[in-house]
Protein backbone atom coordinates (compact mmCIF):
# COMPACT_ATOMS: atom_id res chain seq x y z
CA UNK A 1 0.00 0.00 0.00
CA UNK A 2 1.25 3.71 -0.81
CA UNK A 3 2.10 5.70 1.77
CA UNK A 4 -0.86 8.15 2.62
CA UNK A 5 -0.21 11.91 2.10
CA UNK A 6 -2.61 14.56 1.19
CA UNK A 7 -1.10 17.46 -0.57
CA UNK A 8 -4.46 19.29 0.15
CA UNK A 9 -4.63 20.16 4.08
CA UNK A 10 -8.48 20.27 3.75
CA UNK A 11 -9.07 16.94 2.08
CA UNK A 12 -11.32 16.16 4.84
CA UNK A 13 -13.69 19.37 4.32
CA UNK A 14 -13.82 18.63 0.55
CA UNK A 15 -14.64 15.19 1.04
CA UNK A 16 -17.30 15.43 3.21
CA UNK A 17 -18.16 18.96 0.98
CA UNK A 18 -18.43 16.32 -1.95
CA UNK A 19 -20.56 13.75 -0.01
CA UNK A 20 -23.18 15.94 0.95
CA UNK A 21 -23.74 16.82 -2.64
CA UNK A 22 -24.44 13.25 -3.71
CA UNK A 23 -28.05 12.66 -4.36
CA UNK A 24 -27.45 8.82 -4.45
CA UNK A 25 -25.60 8.49 -1.03
CA UNK A 26 -28.77 10.62 0.47
CA UNK A 27 -31.77 8.53 -1.33
CA UNK A 28 -30.29 5.27 -0.07
CA UNK A 29 -29.40 6.67 3.59
CA UNK A 30 -25.49 6.12 4.10
CA UNK A 31 -23.49 8.36 5.36
CA UNK A 32 -19.51 9.08 6.12
CA UNK A 33 -17.84 7.44 9.25
CA UNK A 34 -14.74 8.45 8.65
CA UNK A 35 -12.32 10.20 6.62
CA UNK A 36 -8.55 9.82 6.74
CA UNK A 37 -5.85 10.05 4.29
CA UNK A 38 -6.23 7.09 1.76
CA UNK A 39 -9.43 5.38 3.88
CA UNK A 40 -12.87 6.63 4.18
CA UNK A 41 -15.55 4.39 6.09
CA UNK A 42 -19.16 4.44 5.12
CA UNK A 43 -22.27 3.44 6.68
CA UNK A 44 -25.58 2.24 5.34
CA UNK A 45 -28.39 0.88 7.58
CA UNK A 46 -30.44 -1.46 6.56
CA UNK A 47 -33.85 -0.25 5.00
CA UNK A 48 -36.44 -2.14 2.67
CA UNK A 49 -36.22 0.13 -0.06
CA UNK A 50 -32.59 -0.85 -1.04
CA UNK A 51 -33.19 -4.32 -1.31
CA UNK A 52 -34.01 -6.83 -3.89
CA UNK A 53 -36.94 -9.75 -4.21
CA UNK A 54 -35.25 -12.06 -1.46
CA UNK A 55 -34.50 -8.99 1.30
CA UNK A 56 -31.01 -8.85 1.12
CA UNK A 57 -29.59 -5.54 0.08
CA UNK A 58 -29.03 -5.12 -3.96
CA UNK A 59 -26.08 -5.59 -5.18
CA UNK A 60 -26.09 -2.81 -6.75
CA UNK A 61 -26.56 -0.83 -3.59
CA UNK A 62 -23.17 -2.60 -1.64
CA UNK A 63 -21.39 -2.04 -5.31
CA UNK A 64 -22.56 2.06 -4.56
CA UNK A 65 -21.22 2.53 -1.29
CA UNK A 66 -18.12 0.48 -1.83
CA UNK A 67 -17.58 2.55 -5.14
CA UNK A 68 -17.96 6.09 -2.89
CA UNK A 69 -15.57 4.55 0.03
CA UNK A 70 -12.78 4.00 -2.69
CA UNK A 71 -13.43 7.45 -5.22
CA UNK A 72 -13.52 8.93 -1.68
CA UNK A 73 -10.32 7.22 -0.39
CA UNK A 74 -8.40 8.55 -3.30
CA UNK A 75 -9.89 11.85 -3.41
CA UNK A 76 -8.51 12.23 0.06
CA UNK A 77 -4.75 12.17 -1.48
CA UNK A 78 -5.70 14.51 -4.49
CA UNK A 79 -4.78 18.00 -5.32
CA UNK A 80 -7.56 20.44 -3.74
CA UNK A 81 -8.32 22.09 -7.73
CA UNK A 82 -9.06 18.39 -8.32
CA UNK A 83 -12.33 16.33 -8.64
CA UNK A 84 -12.74 12.37 -8.43
CA UNK A 85 -14.55 10.32 -10.98
CA UNK A 86 -13.79 6.07 -11.35
CA UNK A 87 -12.95 4.92 -14.83
CA UNK A 88 -13.06 1.06 -13.79
CA UNK A 89 -14.06 -1.28 -11.09
CA UNK A 90 -14.48 -5.18 -10.53
CA UNK A 91 -16.62 -6.59 -7.33
CA UNK A 92 -17.24 -9.79 -6.11
CA UNK A 93 -19.71 -10.89 -3.65
CA UNK A 94 -19.17 -13.26 -1.14
CA UNK A 95 -22.07 -13.60 0.62
CA UNK A 96 -26.01 -12.36 0.84
CA UNK A 97 -25.73 -8.39 2.72
CA UNK A 98 -27.91 -9.02 5.36
CA UNK A 99 -27.87 -7.18 8.46
CA UNK A 100 -29.10 -4.58 10.84
CA UNK A 101 -26.06 -2.05 9.00
CA UNK A 102 -23.41 -2.22 6.10
CA UNK A 103 -20.01 -0.60 6.07
CA UNK A 104 -17.75 -0.18 3.40
CA UNK A 105 -13.92 0.96 3.95
CA UNK A 106 -11.78 1.96 0.59
CA UNK A 107 -8.35 2.10 0.23
CA UNK A 108 -5.69 3.21 -1.42
CA UNK A 109 -3.19 0.78 -2.52
CA UNK A 110 -1.54 2.96 -5.10
CA UNK A 111 -1.62 6.45 -5.92
CA UNK A 112 -0.47 8.10 -9.14
CA UNK A 113 -0.81 11.64 -10.50
CA UNK A 114 -3.72 10.83 -12.54
CA UNK A 115 -4.94 7.51 -11.09
CA UNK A 116 -5.38 6.01 -7.82
CA UNK A 117 -5.28 2.08 -7.29
CA UNK A 118 -8.02 0.90 -4.82
CA UNK A 119 -9.77 -1.41 -2.50
CA UNK A 120 -12.78 -1.58 -0.98
CA UNK A 121 -14.92 -3.79 1.39
CA UNK A 122 -18.24 -4.21 2.61
CA UNK A 123 -18.93 -5.61 6.01
CA UNK A 124 -22.41 -6.42 7.42
CA UNK A 125 -23.04 -6.00 10.54
CA UNK A 126 -25.74 -8.18 12.44
CA UNK A 127 -26.10 -9.25 16.54
CA UNK A 128 -23.03 -8.01 17.13
CA UNK A 129 -21.23 -10.28 14.06
CA UNK A 130 -19.31 -9.01 10.72
CA UNK A 131 -19.28 -10.72 7.77
CA UNK A 132 -17.51 -9.89 4.71
CA UNK A 133 -20.15 -9.76 1.97
CA UNK A 134 -18.52 -8.06 -1.22
CA UNK A 135 -14.48 -6.73 -2.16
CA UNK A 136 -13.70 -4.16 -4.76
CA UNK A 137 -10.98 -3.18 -6.99
CA UNK A 138 -11.30 0.00 -8.76
CA UNK A 139 -9.63 2.46 -10.42
CA UNK A 140 -9.78 6.13 -9.87
CA UNK A 141 -9.37 9.49 -11.90
CA UNK A 142 -8.26 13.02 -10.67
CA UNK A 143 -10.13 15.45 -13.23
CA UNK A 144 -8.50 18.92 -12.75
CA UNK A 145 -10.97 21.83 -12.51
Amino acid sequence: MSQARPSDPNFETRVRSSFERQGIMKTIGARLLSVAPGVVRIELPWSEAVTQQHGFVHAGVVSTIADNACGYAAYTLMPADSEVLGVENKINFLAPARGERFVSVGRVIKAGRTLAVCTGEVWAHENGKETLVAVMQTTMMALVK
